[in-house]
């Protein structure tokens, strides 16, 4: 089996019978973060969230309804990982792969395009990579400047 992400808040998903994305924002748990050292951004999704969880809740024209504005509506996720429960919400997280119905587009129509995690570099990041490997990998990236201000930006932060 291979490795599969989780969703977070700010994942990409797209419905087949629509013509345009929208990005998945996280309205069940303000607990459980992924990716996220602030704790501010990155929630983790669950099958609980539903109903009206996207940023625009529509995907543009939708095919089924003769091309005219998509009404998105989440009613359910299938493809979570159930091995695991969240205690803010009892939901279990979704995957990247995870799929959503719709009431009009049915099951499945929803699919996750990108999952909405990014790494954050952290000062022991750099600190623990070899000096010459961040030259050869990054030649332009000044990486005494770049540990002074990550340092500047985790003191600002408390």
């Amino acid at each position: 089996m291979s490795e599969k992400h989780l969703v977070c808040q700010g994942a990409v998903c797209q419905c087949i019978f629509g013509t345009a994305p929208d990005t998945l924002k996280v309205k069940t748990q303000k607990k459980h973060f992924i990716n996220d050292l602030e704790g501010e951004e990155k929630l983790i999704a669950t099958d609980q969230d539903l109903g009206k969880t996207l940023e625009n809740n529509a995907f543009g024209s939708c095919a089924k309804l003769n091309n005219n504005p998509c009404q998105a509506m989440i009613t359910e996720w299938s493809g979570f990982y159930d091995k695991v429960t969240l205690e803010a919400n009892g939901g279990h997280p979704l995957l990247e792969d995870s799929k959503a119905t719709c009431p009009i587009g049915g099951k499945g129509c929803i699919e996750i395009t990108f999952h909405g995690q990014s790494a954050e570099l952290e000062e022991r990041d750099i600190q623990n990579t070899d000096a010459i490997l961040l030259q050869v990998v990054s030649p332009f990236l000044d990486i005494e400047s770049t540990l002074e201000e990550i340092k500047e930006q985790e003191l600002d932060a408390y």
